[in-house]
């Protein structure tokens, strides 16, 4: 058999995830079958299938079950917050609720193409219908409530119910906007001239109109290729969360990504139950200075600073509202986001280039004046590395042995490593920075879907080492190569780890297939192209100590309280991922001078339990789980604005909360000063950081941690 060159599939590296650890060859002959499709998605539904099939880590069986499960995923991909189609929609699609398998066999889709011709129809009706409803007040003294909550949601049952949710959420929409306009005239000076309420109220209900008619007109314009990516996104994401097939147009946000070099805000978005939910927000990008934009924000609204209006992007394909959000530097975007809480906030954000610095390790002397503790600071926002090798390309195993250098000038009692909100990246660099805290040893071990584990070593480290007393903050975000050092620190008892209940819970590994390049040999396929890629997952991670970070994750020597926690956000709450597995533990021995957790955890709870930050935080987390709860809304006008005053104050009180400093002194190092001398660019740049760390109760207890490990 001859295969396709190494060259041929490519693996990126994902910021939020791991990268690949191997390179997998294809057999050329995999796709002879290929050259008699005269049709662009049969030839995308065979080539993801054969790769699904031959490659992932752990193929289920695609019978009945399988159908189920791709009929359930692709109806939520379809109409996430079940809108659009009726139960009469989804009985007359089942009749192939058990027979996708059988379509994929026969590389067929009649689910696909039935479902096309459903959606068309309702979404003529659709348009007609919310046009006649809103050229109408709407009632706001009636006692009625709203469902926000897509999981609480059924699908209506007939054309009636199906009109009926709809003017619910018409008015939903309306009402939101006529709070707004009654809030900013209550605050308005008394020199600005007073609109009536029916003026407001008609104002309100034309901008929904205005609003979903750029939807409308959004979606009219979708693609064949988007269309038939839900259908196929639905396919791989049975076989776990992290499979995904990316259309070329998904692809080619991804490489930009990956060069970490563009013009916007520098957030990562990611399509949500219908909203672009701020999946991550870039150190050093605009977002990130201007500092109001949230992970987990829902983005519903996007207004560039030239034009009258925003753009309502609620049910908009999420590249087209990047599109939107993105912009050359200096240019400003405001864009209106939803919290987790239910609150909305508009934020105004100048467009920048990403700062690359930022994106890179950086350092910090934390004093605790009370004890004198001085601790060296290290934050890590990623396990990055320039797989080109270009003359003045960085890695983060390369930028923390520096670090790690400056701070052994500075009389350092410890270090503190922060791998906060780290989704991972290079797992060669986390392997490799392992060996500057425990020199040569095992870190990890993989494993393929056949074969015996295979346990990674660090090598030590040729540039740098440190033995003295180390603690790792994590959180549920960090995740993939976050969680492997962690978990070898911990295995070893090298460090204390400090943070929530657990980690992301990721531990599995990706290859990403570009379709194109598979076919590059065959000019028969260009008529095809571009096909986009394919992400599938191919091994598992485990620990040295046998156990795998997979859904479980790490969990902390010493749990604090972590917002997150509370927001959904882990490995757990996926469909479809995989199972926790074990494999025999790697030799290795403990650190020579083993931490003393159990002490250590005593005297941190001593500690954590008296002090104010951490009783408000708790109280913080608990608030944000009753108001998840509290997910359907009163559309009764003076019922709402009475419930979104009641949050706002909410807001403010945790606001002020957080702003307050801590006891701890956070100072530059001596190098970083004199590096950046008296440029006042990264002099201010150093100074906001340097606020931010001030804030940060979790540092003032790793602060504490250090002087109880001296």
């Amino acid at each position: 058999m001859s295969f396709i060159s190494q060259k041929k599939i490519k693996y990126l590296k994902n910021r939020l995830f791991i990268p690949i650890l191997m390179m997998i060859l294809v057999g050329v002959s995999l796709f002879y079958s290929f050259c008699n499709h005269s049709d662009k998605n049969e030839l995308l539904l065979q080539m993801n299938m054969q790769l699904l099939k031959m490659q992932h880590f752990s193929p289920p069986e695609i019978n009945d079950l399988f159908s189920e499960k791709v009929f359930t995923a692709y109806l939520k991909n379809l109409d996430p917050f079940k809108q659009y189609l009726t139960k009469e929609d989804i009985e007359e699609m089942s009749r192939y609720r058990l027979q996708i398998d059988d379509q994929i066999n026969n590389n067929t889709y009649e689910l696909y193409d039935l479902s096309v011709r459903i959606w068309d129809r309702r979404f003529a009706e659709i348009q007609t219908y919310y046009r006649e409803l809103l050229a109408h007040p709407f009632d706001f003294n009636t006692e009625e409530s709203y469902e926000t909550d897509p999981d609480k949601i059924t699908w209506t049952k007939n054309d009636s119910e199906w009109k009926e949710a709809w003017r619910k959420e018409l008015k939903y929409r309306a009402l939101i906007n006529l709070s707004n306009a009654l809030k900013r005239q209550e605050n308005a000076p008394d020199s600005v001239a007073k609109r009536t309420f029916e003026e407001m109220e008609a104002d309100a209900r034309k901008q929904v109109l205005k609003n979903y008619d750029d939807i409308f007109q959004y979606r009219k314009q979708l693609k064949d290729e988007d269309r038939f990516a839900l259908y196929l996104n639905a396919i791989a994401s049975v076989f776990d969360p992290h499979t995904q097939y990316q259309t070329p147009s998904d692809k080619a946000d991804f490489d930009i990504q990956m060069t970490g070099q563009f013009e916007g805000i520098g957030a990562t978005l990611q399509v949500s139950e219908g909203y672009a939910k701020v999946a991550d927000i870039l150190p050093g990008s605009a977002s990130w200075m201007q500092g109001e934009l949230k992970i987990n924000d829902l983005i519903t609204k996007v207004k560039q600073e030239n034009e009258p209006e925003a753009v309502d992007i609620y049910g908009m394909r999420l590249d087209d509202a990047v599109k939107l959000i993105r912009g050359k530097k200096g240019t400003k975007v405001t864009l209106t986001v939803k919290r987790i809480d239910g609150s909305m906030h508009e934020i105004t954000i100048t467009r920048d280039v990403v700062i690359m610095e930022e994106t890179y390790a950086k350092s910090a002397i934390l004093t605790d004046p009370a004890t004198g503790t001085r601790a060296g600071y290290i934050y890590l926002p990623s396990f990055y590395v320039d797989f080109k090798h270009t003359p003045t390309g960085r890695s983060s195993s390369d930028d923390v042995a520096k670090e790690i250098e400056k701070l052994k000038k500075e009389n350092i009692q410890g270090v503190i490593l922060d791998l906060r909100s780290n989704g991972g990246g290079s797992l060669p660099d986390a392997i490799r920075m392992s060996g500057i805290f425990v020199g040569n040893g095992p870190v990890v071990q993989t494993k393929a879907n056949i074969g015996l584990p295979r346990v990674l070593n660090s090598g030590g480290s040729s540039t740098a080492s440190y033995e003295g007393p180390l603690v790792i903050l994590v959180n549920s975000v960090s995740a993939s190569a976050s969680e492997i050092l962690a978990a070898a620190m911990q295995d070893y008892q090298r460090a204390i780890i400090i943070g929530g209940p657990g980690t992301f819970g990721k531990g599995t590994v990706q290859m990403l297939a570009d379709l194109d390049e598979l076919l590059s040999d065959n000019t028969a396929f260009n008529q095809f192209k571009p096909l986009g890629s394919l992400k599938l997952t191919i091994q598992k991670f485990y620990r040295i100590n046998g156990g795998s970070t997979q859904l479980k994750g790490v969990t902390p020597d010493i749990i604090l309280p972590d917002v997150y926690s509370e927001l959904g956000v882990g490995e757990r709450f996926e469909d479809n991922c995989l199972s926790w597995t074990s494999v025999q533990p790697a030799a290795f021995g403990k650190w020579k001078n083993p931490v003393p957790v159990g002490s250590l955890q005593k005297k941190s709870l001593d500690r954590t339990a008296g002090r104010e930050g951490f009783r408000i935080l708790a109280e913080q987390v608990a608030t944000l789980k009753r108001l998840k709860s509290e997910s359907r809304v009163s559309l009764h006008l003076k019922n709402f604005r009475q419930t979104e005053e009641e949050r706002m104050d909410e807001n403010k009180r945790m606001d002020e909360i957080n702003k307050k400093q801590t006891k701890i002194a956070v100072d530059p190092l001596f190098a970083d000063k004199a590096l950046m001398g008296t440029d006042t660019v990264k002099i201010a740049g150093s100074k906001k950081w340097i606020s931010k760390l001030q804030k940060d109760i979790f540092l003032e207890e790793a602060v504490a941690v250090i002087g109880d490990m001296k």
